[in-house]
């Protein structure tokens, strides 16, 4: 396995969330269907590496590019039920993954 040094890391991450900024069109029920994983999560995984640094609300907000619910308010729309269950079927999968991974 290739090992990327850190500020390299942090710099991909940061071209991540500032396209995700730029596409207010992709919802994260759409990204948590296709990839498992969505803003929220990168918030939520930025909050728990900082250590108690950052609280959750702070990490979404730096994701976000300012308060999750305005947000939400701003570019969410209603889920459909079939953007719904394949959300379901994609954390199901992450579970799944993780529990074959632990198992190796």
């Amino acid at each position: 396995m290739v090992d990327v040094d850190d500020r390299l890391a942090a710099a991909a991450f940061r071209r991540l969330v500032e396209h995700l900024r730029m596409r207010t069109d992709a919802q994260n029920v759409d990204l948590m269907g296709l990839a498992g994983f969505c803003r929220n999560c990168l918030g939520d995984w930025l909050s728990e590496e900082s250590e108690g640094a950052l609280d959750r609300a702070t990490a979404r907000e730096f994701v976000y590019g300012m308060p999750q619910a305005q947000w939400k308010t701003m570019h969410q729309a209603e889920a459909t039920p079939e953007q719904l269950a394949r959300m379901d079927a994609s954390l199901a999968l992450n579970e799944r993954l993780r529990a074959e991974r632990k198992d190796r």
